[in-house]
């Protein structure tokens, strides 16, 4: 799934090519990538919007439209936006294009059809009850640290849970879990002070380095070049198992926290 790596980098390599431009045409090849509002009027609406920025917010993409509106994008399981020159003939996974002035495309290709677009005038219906942004400056170790405060649930699970912290998904929490020395079922309020300033920077530390090599693509993660990130050749225990940990060279496990598919070394990170 694509998490706040790959929805960063879709982001920064998407502007340059959208901010400015007008929305000409909008072809929904399967209408059920349109939450809100019906499909006709999506189209009707987006035409003739001017793109003027494009954010992001946890996993969803965010363009910001002349008319007011907010065009909100989540690409779940699956989703890319690829930029391509019109008329370009698109994929069998292609469900919507957005077509711009100056022969360019937007097309969401989605080959599980997960994901999901959103035309709101305001945001925060959607983005607005998600946990802190785990890159901005306001989020410091003490907001961590109140946040895990008397939590009982694994912390793994915590550090998925969008409500809690924004933007991470299974693959960076155990990059995160692994570079601090936790294991994924530790309870979030029995974290010491120092696991938990280890864990703050830990984060922080794989979200930018992933940011850096442009996102993992583990299956269907593809840059708007159509480029894979590399951010997955980097990985220390997510998805590895049956290989050895790059610290002790014990095998790797896989366990399931709250259903969630889960990587970590039994000795680094030893069970509570």
């Amino acid at each position: 799934m694509p998490e706040l790596p790959e929805v960063e980098t879709v982001k920064n390599e998407l502007a340059p090519h959208v901010v400015g431009h007008t929305i000409t045409g909008v072809s929904l090849v399967w209408e059920g990538i349109v939450r809100s509002p019906s499909a006709p009027d999506f189209s009707s609406r987006l035409i003739g919007q001017e793109i003027i920025g494009v954010s992001r917010r946890g996993k969803y993409l965010i363009l910001n439209l002349s008319g007011g509106e907010v065009l909100v994008i989540h690409l779940k399981m699956s989703g890319s936006l690829l930029i391509k020159p019109a008329p370009a003939e698109p994929d069998k996974y292609t469900r919507a294009v957005i077509y711009l002035d100056g022969k360019t495309a937007l097309h969401f290709r989605d080959p599980r059809k997960f994901g999901v677009m959103w035309l709101v005038k305001d945001k925060e219906a959607l983005v607005g009850k998600l946990g802190p942004e785990p890159l901005k400056a306001s989020f410091t170790q003490q907001v961590l640290a109140k946040r895990l405060s008397k939590r009982k649930a694994p912390i793994k699970a915590l550090l998925c849970d969008q409500n809690f912290i924004a933007g991470i998904g299974n693959m960076y929490a155990d990059e995160a879990l692994f570079a601090a020395g936790i294991h994924p079922l530790r309870l979030g309020g029995s974290l010491s002070r120092e696991e938990i300033k280890r864990l703050y920077r830990a984060i922080r530390e794989v979200l930018e380095a992933a940011i850096s090599s442009k996102g993992a693509s583990i299956v269907n993660y593809y840059r708007p070049d159509g480029e894979l990130g590399t951010a997955h050749f980097n990985f220390r225990v997510a998805h590895r198992r049956n290989e050895t940990c790059p610290e002790c060279h014990a095998p790797i496990e896989r366990i399931t926290v709250r259903n969630r598919g889960t990587y970590l070394c039994p000795k680094c990170q030893p069970r509570p």
